[in-house]
């Protein structure tokens, strides 16, 4: 799919909202704050507040709604999570019910929205560095997996965290943790770097979201903590619902990427 060069989110929204773009958002709208999403009852919405607070790491906060409010108005004044993203993912008592395309036959007057940094923020700010990102040079979706890292529990909420992996060459890694460590709000540096197994990762060639990509001579493995991680919690803790994006289709403010940066 082909999107018609958009100067601005709202464009890219509009893309969206329209079907013209159904794939995972890495690349696009350079230069702005892309966000994960969950969605959940009123009635389990404090609890998740807490269970970001608690996780700041694979969970950092950006946006909060009011309840019945599709408008996430502190970042995209105008805009409807329940048509401007790409694809979601709808979880109901911990199993996997749908993948669609928009939401609004889910869509209930007590339904409070989340959105989480993510890190397609800082991608822009690695490419800058010259830090190279094969996942986007070959058009592909971020690998994910889960990890033997738990997530510290709140209320109903508990699980593992899960990150996204980016091959990046050895002598680059440092540079690629100095970038990341400046986005605190969007996941920040690097949880872990090399080998996968002293984090719970199996098989790096299986992620278990995402594309694969495999890693090459020379390259290292490196780990940031994800925004999948509430999919992997709500498989766990089976909430009577929960709304998240399908993982790699994000949802693309107006804030542009240096307003998480910090100095």
């Amino acid at each position: 799919m082909e999107l018609i060069a958009p100067r601005h989110p709202r464009e890219i929204r509009e893309e969206i909202r329209r079907g013209k773009w159904t794939a995972p958002t890495a690349g696009l709208a350079p230069g702005y704050v892309q966000a994960n999403l969950v969605i959940l009852p009123e009635a389990d919405a404090y609890d998740f507040l807490l269970f970001c607070q608690r996780n700041p790491r694979p969970c950092p906060l950006i946006e909060v709604t009011d309840p019945g409010s599709p408008e996430p108005a502190g970042v995209a004044p105008g805009a409807d999570l329940r048509t401007d993203l790409p694809k979601y993912r709808v979880y109901r008592d911990g199993r996997l019910e749908a993948e669609v395309t928009e939401i609004a036959a889910y869509w209930r007057d007590d339904l409070v929205s989340f959105l989480l940094g993510c890190s397609f923020t800082f991608e822009r700010a690695l490419l800058d560095a010259g830090v190279p990102l094969r996942h986007i040079a070959e058009g592909k979706n971020v690998a994910m997996w889960r990890t033997s890292l738990a997530c510290r529990p709140a209320g109903r909420f508990h699980g593992p965290m899960v990150v996204s992996m980016r091959p990046i060459p050895a002598p680059l890694v440092p540079r690629a943790v100095t970038v990341t460590a400046r986005y605190p709000m969007a996941h920040g540096a690097p949880v872990h770097i090399g080998d996968p197994a002293a984090i719970g990762i199996r098989d790096v060639t299986r992620p278990e979201w995402g594309d694969p990509l495999p890693i090459l001579p020379g390259e290292a493995p490196v780990f940031w903590a994800c925004g999948v991680t509430p999919q992997a919690v709500a498989l766990e803790a089976k909430p009577p619902l929960v709304i998240t994006h399908s993982p790699g289709h994000m949802f693309i403010t107006d804030l542009p990427d240096h307003a998480l940066a910090v100095l």
